[in-house]
């Protein structure tokens, strides 16, 4: 029986709303948590972190939990702005394109829906990206 923390469904509701309104992204569930990708390429991915699991997670949020992160995707030199060298971002180290987010009761989720279409835009194809850009 898995005894891992989920995420808040209400999270999860809102962060469906947004990844699922782009051309052609799909969810599916991760190794933990839950992704939404384009193309098969993984453009925000939500998890909760207890415990110090999963320990790439803690040590990249430095955080033991209970906490619900996302990560997604931005151009590394956007990433460079001192905004995501503070919590709640974090930096993660296995992607020079990705930025995490501890997500809580404060997020701004209008705030949020542009990071993620940013996310998307990182890594759709052009012609998807030209879908976005009209809306």
């Amino acid at each position: 029986m898995n005894d891992r923390a989920i995420v808040p469904q209400d999270f999860l509701s809102k962060l469906r709303l947004v990844c699922l309104d782009l051309p052609e992204a799909y969810e599916e569930e991760a190794w933990v948590g839950t992704r939404w990708c384009i193309r098969k390429k993984n453009f925000a991915h939500v998890l909760m972190i207890e415990n110090g699991w999963p320990p790439a997670y803690a040590k990249a949020a430095g955080l033991e939990g209970p906490a619900c992160v996302l990560t997604f995707r931005f151009s590394p030199r956007e990433l460079e702005s001192r905004r995501f060298a503070r919590y709640p971002f974090f930096r993660p180290v296995w992607w020079p394109n990705i930025v995490g987010l501890v997500l809580n009761d404060s997020v701004d989720w209008d705030e949020l829906k542009d990071l993620l279409t940013q996310s998307y835009c990182t890594l759709a194809p052009k012609k998807l990206i030209a879908i976005v850009l009209e809306r």
